[in-house]
């Protein structure tokens, strides 16, 4: 998928590793996510010293994406970095693109509690925020749940725009629907769109990367990098 990413894009893809939960707990993850971000600023500042980036790397228009956790941690790093940060200059953030981001929370969802997934069931959901988030902690964790109790106003900060992508039949719809409605409605520019019928990591767990369902979230990204490039 990564490939077909810098292929179809044109653009250079940076996929970090993060460490992993149960020996590293939240937030070692978002932690070594943050990090990747300073390596990409130590390249813009001192040269890059790698033959594979080259010189023609454009620091100032640098999109965050993540899948699935991925896109939990995507707005982690939105929360942190904002729009128009100076902290990782000359590394300019101009949008994110959250891909069937995993969320979490106490109260269940509808599509939570509908029919399980090929990939996830309400078991797996649960079993993965036992073993991630700190001992002690509930689903309503700041780094689970992007509105529990003690996660921070997102009124107050800068973190759009943003572009959120999901399938119509995962189980963690509900959670990304909700996410983008409620940025809507404190004044985000925040996007969100729905693949009827589609699963958890319909796009990233394809089979056929040149598949018609692909090159539309392809589409999507592309022009979302476009709209906000400038």
């Amino acid at each position: 998928f990564c490939t077909h990413l810098a292929a179809s894009l044109h653009v250079y893809v940076a996929t970090p590793d993060y460490r992993l939960a149960p020996e590293h707990r939240l937030p070692a993850a978002v932690e070594d996510a943050v990090e990747a971000v300073r390596w990409m600023q130590r390249k813009g500042l001192h040269g890059s010293g790698d033959t594979w980036i080259g010189d023609c790397i454009d620091f100032d228009r640098v999109f965050i994406m993540g899948d699935s956790s991925g896109g939990n941690i995507a707005h982690q790093l939105a929360i942190r970095f904002g729009l128009g940060s100076r902290e990782m200059e000359p590394v300019q953030v101009r949008g994110y693109v959250l891909l069937a981001p995993f969320f979490g929370g106490e109260v269940r969802t509808k599509s939570e509690e509908g029919p399980p997934e090929q990939l996830l069931n309400l078991d797996m959901l649960d079993r993965f925020w036992r073993l991630s988030i700190p001992v002690g902690e509930t689903r309503d964790h700041p780094l689970a749940n992007p509105f529990g109790p003690r996660s921070p106003n997102l009124e107050d900060v800068e973190l759009d725009p943003i572009l959120v992508i999901t399938g119509g039949n995962e189980l963690l719809k509900d959670r990304a629907q909700d996410y983008a409605t409620r940025l809507k409605k404190i004044g985000k520019n925040i996007e969100y769109i729905e693949f009827e019928g589609k699963e958890h990591g319909f796009f990233t767990h394809n089979n056929d990367p040149h598949s018609e369902v692909e090159e539309e979230v392809m589409q999507l990204i592309r022009q979302f990098m476009l709209q906000n490039s400038n």
